[in-house]
């Protein structure tokens, strides 16, 4: 079939064109996805929304973010995993819940080591090089971290001391909680957050140590009766991006993400102290009792400390050894 000039024209104009708005188009459509097994309500997932507007005002339409929360795309165990694998682009994760991969995601476990923000602060600088290393290898960057408030022991009636814990179904969350409740003689128990109000309300744990921010997230007062404020250990969150992903980015925007990324970690410092104000009230006014710890107590605390400290110094090693030794100068 003959085609008139015009036709070749056209047919030769659209060839040429398309690639231009093909190029143009992928320059305006990087999309990330990020994804988070908390609720919107947390602070932590309040902090993570701020962070991801921030970037994408940042970016002017270079990327967008679509956030996943509620563990709706990947579970917590997952998230990790699906950064490493680019099922995901960014991801944030509780550090602690994976430290049978490292001992060093959960320096922050060890009872009674972290008690407040400041210590807090103090460990997690000191921390950083050591996960940013650990992620670096397997193709992942640490973007920023934040501590839960103080965690406390939920549980149906009020316990005095450790030996009360033994025998106890209690749920666990990471290798640390887990053998807390080896040493005290409870029975661990592996349950996720979002699984914690059926397992309480079916028999599955009948106590569990958590921060007050989990409490009123999980509505505790349905399921347990008295919350006792520990100081018991300040685990961190981790938001960690894929680098491969970070890399694609102009160099402009690495920069300008990260800048934001310093920026969350402040404001979740912030907004973790306000959580951990704010949600133990509020277990007291939905009807929980908030019983402060005995001495008794708090003195089998200290010793599963020193014994859990020194455990967990075996296992890391020299690198170990020296990042307490920092800490505690």
């Amino acid at each position: 079939m003959m085609l008139s000039r015009r036709h070749i024209l056209a047919a030769a104009g659209g060839g040429l064109a398309a690639p231009l708005v093909s190029r143009d188009a992928a320059a305006q459509a990087t999309r990330w996805q990020m994804a988070t097994p908390y609720p919107d309500g947390n602070f932590q997932t309040r902090n993570v929304k701020a962070f991801v507007d921030d970037i994408q005002a940042a970016a002017g339409g270079r990327l967008t973010v679509q956030l996943h929360t509620g563990a709706s795309l990947l579970p917590m165990p997952q998230i990790k995993r699906g950064v490493q694998t680019g099922q995901v682009q960014m991801g944030e994760i509780l550090l602690a819940a994976y430290s049978n991969e490292d001992v060093f995601f959960d320096a922050d476990s060890i009872p009674q080591l972290v008690t407040n923000y400041a210590e807090a602060k103090k460990l997690a600088d000191l921390q950083r090089p050591y996960v940013e290393q650990r992620l670096a290898r397997q193709g992942m960057s640490l973007l920023y971290m934040v501590p839960w408030p103080p965690a406390g022991l939920y549980a149906q009636q009020p316990i005095t001391t450790l030996e009360g814990l033994r025998g106890l179904r209690f749920r666990t969350f990471s290798p640390a909680t887990n053998r807390f409740a080896a040493i005290v003689g409870a029975q661990p128990t592996l349950v996720q957050q979002a699984e914690l109000a059926q397992a309480f309300a079916t028999g599955v744990v009948q106590a569990q140590i958590t921060s007050a921010a989990t409490g009123v997230d999980t509505a505790a007062w349905d399921y347990a009766r008295v919350f006792t404020p520990l100081g018991f250990s300040m685990t961190k969150n981790a938001v960690m991006v894929s680098r491969r992903a970070m890399e694609a980015l102009p160099g402009n925007l690495q920069q300008e993400i990260r800048s934001l990324a310093a920026k969350a970690e402040q404001r979740g410092y912030e907004m973790s102290a306000e959580t951990w104000r704010n949600t133990e009230a509020t277990l007291g006014q939905r009807g929980m009792q908030v019983i402060p710890p005995t001495e008794e107590f708090l003195a089998g605390l200290r010793r599963v400390s020193a014994q859990m400290t020194e455990e967990w110094v075996g296992r890391a090693g020299e690198d170990g050894k020296k990042l307490i030794e920092a800490y505690r100068a």
